[in-house]
């Protein structure tokens, strides 16, 4: 065990201040175990799952690692309450909530002894999620793939406001993928990182190789913020996002821009490989991934490089 410790690795019993992101179809019980094994937090993203698929991630997950990991549960699941008794029966310890109100469900998985972490947008947000008691907070600037806040604000930004806001840890989110990003967010305040697409482009994670690909092949300006009517989501750029912005340059109401994105928009994307036609969610820090990589060496780099910055953090300069 690494010496360094903060609320953060006391709250979730881990080795360092590294979260995986519970994202949909990349991160099944493979990632989260490996993740988990390496001294970080694993997370199964729930999301893109049917209950008894769900149920079955925690089962094998939990006989891969002896280490604490958790399940990311959307709020707007069509079958919420089916995961939520799913992860009760299976013991689950520690749940991330997101996309919704906190208030719903945090009572009954405390009732439970489970620790609840609620993703937020903004200082407001992150305020209530502290009032229902969540134990902590992920903070996750425009910067993050996926769904995101309509408020557009910055990790930069976002990260000491909500640190000012809340008495409760902040783990910062959105744009970060190394020990340097990872060391500045822990400098404005933040007490550990969560990271998706630095772990979507690692060997473990059930995305489909091509998206794993096209991520480490991105350059800068290949991701944008859209479906703003609907649930603001950044994607990479390709032909169904072009069709979602003629959609919306052309007025398309929110029932036209539901019909284009349709049902399995997003696994054709990034579960079976069509690069062209799906809807591939994707952060803008996905620039600078140059490598798919197992996720104990993604855990051991990120820690390193942070411990490198923290102990000469003006070394170019």
């Amino acid at each position: 065990m690494t010496n360094f410790s903060n609320r953060v690795t006391k709250l979730f019993g881990i080795e360092y201040p590294i979260i995986q992101a519970g994202m949909i179809w990349a991160s099944g019980w493979r990632l989260a175990s490996a993740v988990s094994n390496a001294g970080g937090l694993g997370i199964i993203g729930s999301g893109s799952m049917y209950p008894d698929v769900l149920r079955e991630h925690i089962q094998k997950c939990k006989a891969a690692t002896t280490k604490p990991f958790g399940v990311n549960v959307p709020l707007l699941y069509p079958d919420i309450d089916k995961h939520i008794d799913i992860i009760i029966e299976e013991g689950v310890k520690i749940v991330f909530t997101s996309a919704g109100n906190p208030k719903t469900w945090t009572g009954i998985l405390k009732e439970k002894g489970i620790t609840v972490v609620h993703v937020v947008s903004s200082s407001k947000f992150a305020l209530k999620s502290e009032e229902v008691g969540c134990d902590a907070v992920v903070a996750e600037g425009f910067e993050a793939g996926g769904h995101n806040g309509r408020e557009e604000t910055t990790t930069m930004v976002l990260i000491p406001a909500v640190v000012d806001a809340v008495k409760i840890p902040v783990i910062a989110a959105g744009g970060i993928a190394t020990g340097r990003q990872m060391l500045a967010a822990m400098v404005l305040g933040a007490e550990g990182v969560q990271m998706g697409s630095r772990f979507v482009a690692s060997e473990e994670a059930s995305s489909h190789i091509n998206f794993k690909n096209l991520v480490t092949h991105s350059a800068e300006g290949d991701t944008q913020l859209t479906l703003k009517q609907l649930t603001p989501v950044r994607m990479m750029k390709n032909e169904f996002f072009q069709q979602v912005q003629q959609a919306e340059l052309r007025g398309a109401t929110k029932e036209e821009l539901a019909a284009l994105l349709g049902r399995a928009r997003a696994k054709k994307g990034m579960f079976e490989g069509n690069l062209a036609e799906g809807e591939l969610e994707i952060g803008q820090v996905s620039s600078l991934l140059k490598n798919i990589l197992p996720a104990s060496v993604i855990v051991k780099t990120v820690w390193d490089e942070f411990m490198s910055g923290l102990a000469n953090p003006l070394k170019n300069l």
